[in-house]
């Protein structure tokens, strides 16, 4: 198993924290943000494949911001999955 941690930019959140094991997402929570919908990513993508659910959110756009919490964590997915 493989812990990541990540610095979001852009957003509320101010961490992102996961795990990689056996190829499945585990453990996702973000610190910070809007609380219920972070929590329910969480549940979501328990188990899920890292790069399906990286492309899923990858451009999602909050409030004009050009990011979201959902696309930081495509990035956090991404950088997870170059660093292994």
């Amino acid at each position: 198993m493989s812990s990541y941690s990540y610095t979001p930019r852009g957003v509320c959140s101010r961490r992102i924290t996961f795990d990689i094991e056996d190829g499945v997402i585990r453990n996702l929570k973000f610190e910070g943000g809007c609380n219920g919908n972070l929590k329910a990513i969480g549940r979501l993508l328990e188990g899920a494949d890292p790069r399906k659910a990286a492309d899923i959110l990858r451009g999602n756009d909050c409030a004009g911001r050009g990011t979201s919490c959902a696309d930081q964590l495509s990035k956090a997915i991404d950088a997870a999955l170059a660093s292994a």
